[in-house]
């Protein structure tokens, strides 16, 4: 055999052991700002609702405020799909079985005991913004009612807002932009002359200056996500997360305010769907990002967004994309250690520069 081709398989062995490195390498790793630590937030659309909910308790001495968008009371689904998709959600139908709030309630307390999450009292002081339009029939009202429910057994009622009364279906409800408000299709962005993102992070953060309307002045980084969580992938999180950084905030010249921001199902940005307009089959990518309202309050507000994104896996069960809120990859998924959970814990601390929370 010539020299050349006995060499081939070596070549090709060295080539597939640099190709993970080298697609990584397009990622920025994420940088480490100036961050006011009494001025950090999260929020989140449907299973982006459910992890918020379920970091905000796990989590509770980090935060200031919770925005919830389409979610339930923390660990609804108790570890089966089943009850995620019928109990909690009507993805699947609407099962006779209601939630039982209590239990929750309780749920809660235990784990903190073993400390397993963080003290509920820290609840005491969160802002909560809550979101429920009255046409979505994925996550009809009655699971939002409990959720309010549940939140009322530990934050004072005064920090808590709940809006019920737009007619909107199961959406990011934004001032302009995708479906008409009362649908609930891909790519769940819906122009409902509300600007949901801007009404949650005034109730969290206090009064903001409202977006100037011009272009943007910040820059989107997009970071790799494998830094947080060794193969990603394999637990359902995508490789790449987003982020924006206001000019104001990119040189830590300033104390910023930061917002964790998480998208629903079918949001991941490799998602394709099919609709009536042209080109007919489109590509989801950084719509989230782009168009759910948060970046221009972020701009006029020296707010950094992050975006951590999920992905789909058809082997673990989730070929939408979905956050874990059900445990289809780890049975410690509304845990602190919990691996999606303590990813994004390791981003909001690297950003953050507080390595030791």
């Amino acid at each position: 055999m010539p020299v050349t081709q006995r060499r081939l398989p070596l070549i090709a062995t060295f080539l597939l052991s640099v190709l993970p490195a080298a697609a990584q390498a397009q990622y920025a790793r994420l940088p480490q700002y100036r961050i006011d630590p009494a001025q950090i937030s999260i929020s989140g659309l449907s299973s982006g609702a459910e992890m918020t909910v379920q970091f905000g308790v796990a989590y509770a001495s980090l935060i200031r405020g919770v925005g919830v968008i389409a979610g339930g009371p923390y660990d609804c689904a108790e570890g089966g799909a089943t009850r995620a998709t019928r109990v909690c959600t009507c993805i699947f139908g609407c099962a006779t079985e209601q939630i039982d709030v209590g239990k929750l309630v309780e749920k809660t307390r235990a784990n903190a005991a073993k400390d397993e999450i963080d003290d509920p009292g820290q609840m005491k002081r969160h802002r909560v913004w809550m979101f429920s339009g009255t046409q979505d029939k994925l996550v009809p009202q009655a699971k939002m009612d409990a959720l309010a429910a549940y939140y009322g057994a530990f934050v004072e009622p005064a920090q808590i807002a709940y809006t019920k009364d737009l007619k909107a279906g199961h959406g990011m409800p934004t001032r302009s932009y995708g479906n008409p408000c009362d649908t609930e299709i891909d790519p769940f962005l819906n122009s409902c002359n509300y600007d949901a993102a801007g009404e949650l992070l005034q109730w969290i953060h206090g009064e903001l200056k409202p977006p100037s309307g011009q272009k943007l002045g910040g820059s989107f980084l997009q970071f790799d996500q494998s830094e947080f969580l060794k193969n990603p992938g394999d637990h359902s999180l995508s490789e790449d997360g987003w982020a924006y950084v206001p000019a104001s905030c990119a040189d830590g010249g300033r104390a910023c305010k930061l917002h964790v921001s998480f998208h629903g199902c079918n949001q991941f940005q490799s998602h394709s769907y099919w609709n009536f307009s042209y080109p007919f089959y489109h590509n989801f990518g950084r719509r989230y990002v782009d168009h759910a309202g948060f970046n221009g309050w972020a701009d006029a507000n020296d707010m950094i967004v992050l975006y951590p994104q999920a992905t789909s896996s058809t082997l673990l069960g989730n070929p939408l994309g979905c956050w874990d809120w059900w445990g289809y990859d780890d049975a410690n998924y509304a845990l602190k250690k919990g691996r999606q959970m303590l990813a994004v814990k390791r981003m909001i601390d690297r950003v953050s520069g507080d390595a030791k929370r």
